[in-house]
């Protein structure tokens, strides 16, 4: 078909109502010339993540749903930044702000909804804002390195993230609710005041049962006036009071709108040809500001467009699931006391949990979760359906022994295919399974790769595995065992180095090219890991990718969460001389660091560094970099020895330094971390490192695969030696055995436990020909190391990319 022929689509809007439709639409049919027109300057992103973005756990690139190429590849004319002002829906035209007017067959509206403003005295003073978009996070984020106490209006869904945001970056925050309960749209009275509790116990503060009526202050938000005559003190406001539906186009083109523009069931409008989709729209006197029924709207729209019989869109049960500061919160349905209702409901303090479940004529109606929401799924289904409730439902749900304990049915099974399975990304049960069937998808990674489900938040993932259960059957177990490194690959960390080595593979594109990656760009989870193997197979050949890498690798720094960054010179075996503590403390003191802290390390971490500071701090202190930020070397710990301990029998910090000073700078999967202890009394705790070593009498003890984080391992006994000489030559070997067989990410504890002690002591200890073979490969890495803040101070061009650029 010509392309004069094909029908003119425009999408107005393009969030995630919108793009959803229009990516359901593109399923159905490709008889179509799309345009998309939207108003921010970015591509289709995930506003359900914002409060990532916000809190520091996600960037705004994270959250892109629908990346600047996807447009170009569907062959969709895109216009960001633009707003559409009039559509002319007798000539089929539609006008924007930039002068731009383009003819429709079609037009779906997506305009989404406005945050509500309260219309008091000293709104429109400086420091307050709304949270619906990016903008409003980058002004969040931007407050909270300048002001120290804010306020959220609103306790509410929206209210709480953000609130959960500001509180994660260091800010003081106070929730400042209308109401005795916190979502109270969505929770009853035990669930709202065990949320509270919680979240109070992590930091939050609440002014309850509180109407705001003034905003005090000059030009800037001082405080916050109460109708009952308190005052709380702020200097930054988040306003998260509700939403209004977007309806401004609708008004301004003759087209039938009340709080929302007014759609039949099949998302018409009373204009030909135009319809509306999402929290713009009012669907039977309802508009939705949840996710979910965007979507099941965008479905039905897109079928009526294509000519696809559907049945018509009659409502949606409304569900919440909401995750804070790891809070599960979960309502759908209805959720008070009634007395024409019966109420099931249990309440563990001890586990801080809560369900309730409620029923009408013994069928189920709605629910309330707190703290365990597995069965969130399963409930929205029996709700959905009007399931009634029978014993073995009870038992099963509740958890029980009326009946022997009911085993879990799958939820997954009793779903619709039409029914939405994630509700961040708006993909239903039915493109779950026929990705799984048509293109043999085996793993959970694989499925988010190919249908963007579980991309965002994860809650849908048992949902996910579910359905793979069902589908492969007694073969589940066994593809489960084996998981590609992502989901861009079903390749595992092994399969991918021998690839690497076998087909001479160079850089991370020719990789992903010969192994046929599912994603040509990869992500976020397999292009550091690629960039690493590359770099420790060919070390003299391959070139780093700094895109590659982790922003704290990138910048050579860590980012703390107020946007400044931490600077750790490097001590060598934590000794230092009063020259280099005196240059420390006036570069401290010149470029405004507010603490200089003793790390575990031994070692001096300068906080709060501006990153256009970070290259005038390391040439003033003219100190290598102790790469407190890099899957690398960290530090090498050591307690005083022989030199000045009366216990000690070896040069503890002698050899510490010899070490550090050696393997400084060299990749590794993970972080790495060393202590040497001058004789057994373990002052410097080598016990909990990734190498260990400890003096005695006759020698040393070289110990392997200690951890003191999160899973806390004492390490293992590899050998004992009698000379320094031996003692550097295994620590090579060790280390680049590690190297070369340790999956990426994978820390030292978690590698020994993998492959074994004893497959470590034949590699780098018994095997005198592998040894020395490590060894070498060793001496070759280490010859193809620098000092990055050298390199940097060196190359005027990456100083003004990555720190002068301060808005980039």
């Amino acid at each position: 078909m010509r392309s004069q022929e094909r029908e003119k689509l425009v999408l107005i809007g393009n969030g995630m109502a919108g793009v959803s439709a229009l990516e359901q639409v593109m399923k159905l049919s490709s008889s179509f010339d799309i345009t998309v027109f939207g108003s921010e300057p970015h591509p289709n992103y995930n506003r359900i993540m914002l409060s990532y973005v916000l809190e520091g756990s996600k960037s705004i690139s994270d959250i892109i749903l629908n990346d600047w190429n996807w447009y170009r590849e569907n062959n969709i004319t895109l216009h960001t930044g633009t707003t559409v002002t009039h559509i002319d829906t007798a000539n089929k035209t539609v006008h924007t702000d930039k002068g731009v007017s383009v003819a429709y067959d079609k037009c779906i509206i997506a305009t989404g909804s406005n945050p509500v403003m309260l219309p008091i005295p000293g709104i429109d003073k400086e420091g307050i804002v709304s949270f619906r978009d990016i903008a409003d996070c980058s002004r969040m984020i931007e407050a909270a390195r300048t002001f120290k106490k804010a306020a959220v209006i609103g306790g509410g869904l929206l209210g709480l993230e953000a609130a959960k945001g500001l509180l994660g970056l260091g800010m003081d925050v106070t929730v400042v609710h209308l109401e005795d309960r916190l979502m109270e749209r969505q929770l009853d009275d035990e669930a709202a005041a065990m949320l509270k509790r919680e979240l109070e116990r992590q930091g939050l503060k609440f002014a309850m049962g509180k109407r705001t009526v003034e905003i005090a202050g000059e030009q800037r938000v001082s405080g916050l006036r109460f109708d009952d005559g308190t005052e709380l003190e702020t200097d930054f406001v988040v306003m998260s009071v509700g939403i209004r539906p977007n309806a401004e186009l609708a008004k301004t083109s003759g087209i039938n709108f009340n709080r929302g523009i007014i759609v039949n069931d099949f998302m018409q409008t009373s204009a030909p040809d135009v319809y509306a989709v999402g929290e713009c729209c009012e669907h039977r006197g309802v508009s939705y500001g949840l996710v979910a029924p965007l979507f099941e709207q965008g479905m039905v729209l897109a079928k009526h467009i294509c000519g696809v019989e559907t049945k018509p869109y009659e409502g949606s049960v409304l569900s919440t699931k909401l995750k804070i500061s790891g809070v599960d919160v979960f309502s759908t349905g209805e959720f008070e006391n009634r007395p024409d209702l019966q109420v099931i409901r249990t309440q563990d303090d001890w586990n801080n949990t809560y369900k309730k479940i409620l029923l009408r004529g013994n069928r189920v109606v709605g629910a309330v979760l707190f703290g365990d929401v597995s069965e969130s799924s399963r409930l929205q289904q029996w709700i959905k359906t009007g399931k009634e409730m029978t014993k073995e439902m009870y038992a099963s749900i509740m958890g029980t022994g009326c009946c022997g304990g009911a085993e879990k049915s799958n939820a997954a099974a009793e779903m619709a295919d039409d029914e939405i399975i994630c509700g961040c990304n708006g993909v239903n049960k039915k493109a779950i399974v026929d990705a799984i069937r048509e293109q043999g998808l085996t793993t959970v990674d694989e499925i988010k790769a190919q249908t963007g489900a579980t991309r965002s938040c994860g809650g849908c993932k048992p949902l996910v595995e579910q359905l793979l259960q069902l589908e492969l059957g007694e073969r589940y177990d066994a593809v489960a065992s084996k998981q590609g490194i992502c989901g861009c690959t079903a390749l595992s960390r092994d399969e991918i180095v021998a690839a690497i080595r076998e087909k001479g593979l160079g850089t991370i594109k020719e990789t992903m090219h010969v192994l046929g990656w599912r994603n040509l760009e990869g992500c976020s989870k397999c292009r550091p890991a690629l960039n690493y193997y590359l770099g420790m197979i060919r070390p003299v050949q391959y070139e780093d990718d700094k895109s590659s890498r982790f922003v704290n690798e990138r910048m050579n720094a860590n980012i703390q969460k107020d946007g400044t960054y931490t600077v750790v010179p490097r001590m060598y075996g934590g000794v230092t001389t009063p020259e280099e503590l005196k240059k420390i403390a006036e570069v401290a003191v010149k470029y405004d660091v507010k603490v200089v802290k003793m790390t575990g390390g031994q070692r001096l971490d300068l906080i709060g560094v501006k990153k256009q500071d970070l290259p005038k701090v390391w040439e003033e202190l003219d100190m290598p970099s102790g790469y407190a930020y890099a899957k690398s070397l960290r530090t090498v710990k050591t307690c005083v020895g022989s030199s000045f301990c009366r216990f000690g029998t070896q040069d503890s910090m002698g050899m510490g330094a010899l070490l550090e000073r050696k393997f400084e700078r060299l990749d590794f999967p993970a972080k790495f971390k060393m202590a040497v202890n001058g004789c057994p009394r373990n002052c410097a705790e080598s016990c909990t490192k990734d190498i260990g070593i400890v003096g005695n009498e006759g020698g040393w003890e070289i110990y392997v695969g200690g951890n003191g984080g999160i899973k806390p391992r004492l390490a293992d006994l590899l050998t004992k030696v009698k000379t320094d000489e031996e003692l550097i030559e295994i620590t090579a070997a060790v280390m680049q055995f590690y190297r070369e067989t340790g999956t990426y990410l994978e820390r030292t504890s978690e590698w020994v436990e993998r492959i074994g002690l004893d497959a470590v002591k034949n590699a780098a200890v018994d095997n005198m020909e592998s040894r020395r073979a490590l060894v070498e490969r060793m001496e070759l890495a280490l010859q193809q190391t620098e000092d990055p803040w050298r390199k940097v101070l060196n190359d005027a061009s990456v100083r003004s990319a990555l720190y002068e650029d301060i808005q980039a």
